[in-house]
């Protein structure tokens, strides 16, 4: 009965994997424009599209990293507090079932 109550935090921890790998792949992508320029590139005006790319990422690359932090902060909360209420569900079923099976065995009697 206790599988039907069960919750995936495998998923929810593949779930805060994403959100980190997010943040991280983006600022990959900064640092890696940021040692670009038009003299490796052959144009001005790609050099000035990366310069503008960085300034305008950079704030937004620290304001996702704050969001995805606290999202990831909230998974990790659920996802412990469904483990936790997985093992009591589990628990309490166990002992509901010993119980039942017990007073089976005795004919009833407690």
């Amino acid at each position: 009965m206790g599988e039907h109550f069960a919750t995936d935090t495998d998923q929810l921890g593949a779930f805060l994997k994403t959100l980190e790998g997010c943040v991280r792949e983006l600022n990959e992508a900064r640092a890696a424009l940021a040692h670009v320029r038009s003299d490796q590139i052959g144009t001005q005006r790609l050099d000035e599209a990366c310069d503008g790319f960085q300034e305008r990422w950079k704030y937004g690359s620290e304001q996702t990293k704050k969001m995805i932090d606290a999202i990831s902060e909230g998974v990790k909360s659920n996802k412990k507090g469904y483990e936790e209420v997985e093992k009591a569900l589990e628990s309490a079923l166990k002992e509901i079932t010993q119980k039942a099976t017990s007073a089976g065995a005795n004919g009833g009697a407690k």
